[in-house]
């Protein structure tokens, strides 16, 4: 699927539109994506900053989207766990940003190449326009071959 396909998608998925949340870019390559969330009536906590589960969601499913489409179709890949850490109230727009990298992609086929899977923990910080981190969270991505047929050395 086009990058910008998926991108208009997202921006249409009932968990991001009802949110606030819009994904603005996710490059061709599938190794960047940019996402924001402006503070709205329907995203703000009881003390008028944003609610926490948005800015959790505003952050889920990137890197193992990313990770999955550079992989390509040999690889099962999806998300295992989740941290998030407030540092400060969130007010007016916030943003993260995602970047996967060369060195990304060849540990998790280094670490799968002999049938294992691989879990690989990946951090974003989510930002106000002026770079405050309002919230550091970390995705844990899951990994492994398809092709399970390739009995590991030793087993």
């Amino acid at each position: 699927m086009k990058a910008s396909t998926l991108r208009r998608g997202m921006n249409l998925w009932p968990p991001f539109l009802f949110s606030g949340i819009r994904v603005v870019e996710i490059s061709d390559d599938y190794r960047y994506a940019r996402v924001r969330m402006r503070l709205r009536p329907w995203n703000r906590n009881f003390v008028g900053t944003h609610f926490g589960g948005s800015l959790f969601a505003m952050t889920d499913p990137f890197w193992m989207l990313l990770v999955l489409h550079n992989l390509g179709r040999d690889y099962v890949v999806w998300d295992r766990a989740g941290e998030i850490e407030f540092l400060r109230p969130g007010r007016g727009t916030v943003a993260a940003e995602f970047r996967l990298t060369d060195e990304h992609v060849d540990e998790i086929r280094a670490r799968t190449g002999d049938g294992d899977k691989a879990l690989l923990w990946f951090p974003v910080d989510v930002v106000t326009p002026d770079g405050q981190v309002v919230a550091r969270v970390r995705k844990q991505v899951y990994a492994r071959r398809k092709n399970r047929d390739h009995v590991p050395s030793g087993a």
